[in-house]
Parts: structure tokens; sequence; C-alpha cells
């Protein structure tokens, strides 16, 4: 079925973990607010239904998406402890193609340093072709993309602590 067709956010909410006990780090992009602030309040909001508890949940914002997998190891340098990190943004096609550039990056940049990290990044990046889509995916018509990604934030980071991480790491350690 098309996403234009359905609310994207339905999940079993019975099959996810409980996210007691376990420290999340999220970074938002400051562009493009109107939408990464409701992006934010859908996922804290989650996080905090599945039982994150408040004072575990360590927030930074960046200018914008470009931004999102530095300011995701800043936050990894300053809370060595953190289970999963949620990146949130939009990126709005627009007239030229640096909406390619800036996703791609994006998601290279959070892959990798979940990768050689061992701690999930998870990629809560809007990326619709007009202001309409992203509004319809952050609390709209689609639901909201902020709620997904703490969904799939709590069902890696119990993955994680279930399986495990190799010991051995890959590229530059942080």
């Amino acid at each position: 079925m098309a996403s234009k067709e359905k609310n994207l956010s339905e999940f079993d909410q019975n099959a996810v973990p409980s996210g007691k006990g376990l420290t999340v780090g999220i970074v938002t992009a400051h562009w493009n607010h109107n939408i990464t602030g409701k992006l934010l309040e859908g996922c804290k909001e989650t996080l905090l239904q599945y039982e994150v508890g408040a004072d575990q949940i360590h927030e930074i914002i960046v200018p914008g998406a470009y931004e999102l997998p530095q300011g995701a190891r800043i936050l990894l340098s300053r809370h060595r402890k953190l289970d999963v990190i949620i990146c949130l943004g939009c990126v709005i096609k627009g007239e030229t193609s640096h909406n390619e550039y800036i996703n791609q990056s994006v998601a290279n940049g959070l892959m990798q340093l979940g990768l050689t990290s061992g701690t999930p990044c998870i990629f809560g990046l809007l990326t619709p072709n007009n202001m309409q889509q992203a509004e319809d995916r952050a609390g709209g018509q689609h639901g909201n993309k902020g709620v997904e990604a703490a969904v799939t934030a709590l069902h890696m980071a119990d993955l994680t602590k279930k399986e495990g991480f190799p010991s051995h790491k890959i590229g530059f350690g942080i």
C-alpha cells in the first residue's frame, strides 16, 4: 500500500520493548524547526510512554540535517553510555538537488557512526518533496516520523542489549 493511503506510524504497541533503564540521545536539526519540533515532541512522548526516564534523555540541537551525524558523535562523546541515538531532521527537495547530497551524507554518516561505535543511530530524517508532505509526516495524516524513530530506537536498543555487539571495531573508534 502506498504511503499516501495510510498512517505510517501505526504499529503493534504490545510488541515495543520497554525503555526502562535505557539512556537515549536525541539530535534534532533546527532547520525547518516547525517540522522538527513536532518530530521531537512525538519522539519524546513515545520514549516516555515506553518508560524511558525523562532524566535519561539527552538532547542537543544542531543547525541543519547535514550536521546530524556530527551532533550524534558529540552526544556519544559526552555520554558514552548511550544505548541509542535518534537523529531528527527534515530536508525538503526544493528546486535543486541539494537534498540528495544532504540526505545521502546523513544516512552514510549515521550508519558509519553506528557501525564503528556499536551504538545504534536512528535515521529520523524526513525527505519530502514539499512542505505539505513534511507536515503530513510530522503529526499529520501519515503519522509522526518522530514516533517511528522512537519505536525503532527501542527495538534496536533492546536487540543490541540482547545480542550484544562484536568486540572488534571497524574504522576509527570514538
